[in-house]
């Protein structure tokens, strides 16, 4: 151990825990708001049975792809973002922010067409029932507008978290939860004098939901004079070389995310293609798993935030440290969270109304995930935490997009369709990606070959050590 890393032991050691728990518990708790709003709607559109919860969860797969797009891009540029607040430079952290802006709209648009207009299309990727689909289109098309408000709203989450602003985005979350489960009793079950939509109805209410969660964010930034806000020409002020050097980091987190969304999509696609139990006891482990996962992964948006901070202020060395640290916590953290999920499975899944054959199969895929969920977090925390905050966004994007698809998603089809093995059995088999992904980003962090400052030709500050 060098002498460096003893010291970030234990002198800063109490600091930097401090200081994660100001950054990551808001994401973590605002992640868990977010799971907790897909829990509610399933619990409450499961209610009307296993074909209602089998719709829910194929039609959402566009919305999942699409939020990982958006996802993939806001990370790309949240490399800059940290560490254009490492140099205290805002008007950058605005630029970046507005480009991102700028390419997901675009995006959503395209999203949003094809939602609004071909959702017959769209949900016969994902399952060949036609009782689903038929129950499915009300709820893509109603839900479509949404596209648009999350173009908006992700890249300025982004840009607040940037700055360590991580409780804002947290008690908008927080708003836009409550309004969406209100909403779903209204208009799901006909509460109150309100229409009884069933499927659609929970669309509609993800929809209103959304553009609430939209307009509080803008308020809050350009109503409340935010340290990101300012003009709205700032946010647009980006030039081509300036653009360039953004989306030669954000392609790679796009592709990366976007193929990482796909080949998730598709390992639901393949399972549920067995039979609608099946594809139903994916859907609500799915719901269930994420509650525990998503929160977990708050230490690799922590990871980039707080490192790629150091690495804009130049600080290199430490920042290898730093996040060699916040890496042995995301095993910790992973490890917990598996055996919550474990402990807590048999509870959570009561509230589902499922026959005695499906509720055995989702007990058993539960397991399954909590006892692999440490290797999701930690190479989570390695791809969008550590190698991205240095730039090193295309190993990252290799590792994934490698191991998804030609690990996972011909093993999801293999075992399920062809081998036909029992639906837990194949949801391990696909686990095999982890492993290998595993390797590959090890080996990657030791090489110190993402320990990078991205900013300095296009800030104009030499800030690297």
């Amino acid at each position: 151990m060098s002498r460096r890393e003893e010291n970030l032991n234990h002198s800063d050691q109490k600091g930097l825990y401090r200081t994660l728990a100001v950054v990551a518990l808001p994401i973590a708790l605002q992640s868990l708001i977010g799971s907790s709003l897909n829990l509610v709607d399933n619990l409450m559109v499961g209610s009307l049975g296993e074909a209602e919860l089998n719709a829910v969860g194929v039609s959402v797969q566009i919305y999942f792809i699409h939020w990982m797009v958006m996802f993939g891009f806001t990370s790309g540029s949240s490399t800059f973002m940290a560490q254009f607040f490492g140099a205290k430079d805002l008007h950058n952290i605005r630029k970046t922010a507005g480009f991102a802006i700028t390419v997901a709209m675009s995006v959503s648009i395209l999203f949003f067409t094809a939602a609004m207009f071909f959702p017959h299309y769209v949900l016969r990727i994902f399952t060949r029932f036609p009782e689903v689909i038929d129950l499915g289109v009300g709820y893509v098309r109603m839900a479509a507008p949404a596209f648009l408000f999350v173009a908006i709203n992700v890249p300025l989450t982004a840009a607040l978290r940037a700055t360590q602003q991580t409780k804002l985005p947290l008690y908008i979350s927080g708003v836009a939860f409550l309004t969406n489960t209100f909403l779903n009793y209204l208009f799901i079950f006909g509460s109150l004098g309100a229409p009884k939509l069933g499927v659609t109805g929970a669309a509609l209410a993800t929809m209103i939901a959304r553009a609430i969660e939209m307009s509080l964010t803008l308020i809050v930034i350009f109503g409340r004079k935010n340290l990101i806000g300012g003009r709205l020409r700032e946010f647009f002020d980006f030039d081509k070389e300036f653009a360039v050097k953004i989306i030669k980091n954000a392609i790679p987190t796009t592709i990366n995310e976007t193929m990482w969304g796909l080949g998730t999509a598709l390992y639901i696609a393949a399972f549920a293609r067995i039979g609608v139990t099946e594809g139903a006891a994916v859907q609500a482990c799915n719901t269930i798993n994420n509650l525990f996962m998503m929160a977990a992964f708050s230490v690799g948006d922590a990871t980039l935030i707080l490192v790629g901070q150091k690495l804009g202020e130049g600080k290199l060395e430490y920042a290898y440290y730093l996040a060699k640290k916040l890496v042995r916590i995301s095993l910790i953290i992973g490890i917990c969270a598996g055996s919550g999920l474990i402990l807590c499975g048999k509870p959570l899944l009561s509230l589902f109304d499922f026959t005695q054959t499906g509720a055995e199969y989702a007990f058993w895929i539960l397991v399954v995930y909590g006892c692999t969920m440490w290797m999701g977090i930690y190479n989570a925390t390695n791809i969008t935490g550590v190698l991205r905050c240095g730039g090193d966004t295309r190993y990252a994007m290799l590792a994934e997009v490698l191991a998804v698809w030609c690990i996972g998603v011909p093993t999801a089809f293999l075992t399920a369709l062809v081998l036909k093995w029992p639906i837990y059995f194949a949801v391990l088999a696909v686990r095999l990606e982890d492993v290998a992904k595993g390797i590959a980003l090890t080996r990657r962090f030791f090489s110190k070959k993402w320990v990078k400052n991205v900013i300095r030709d296009i800030s104009g500050n030499d800030t690297a050590n």
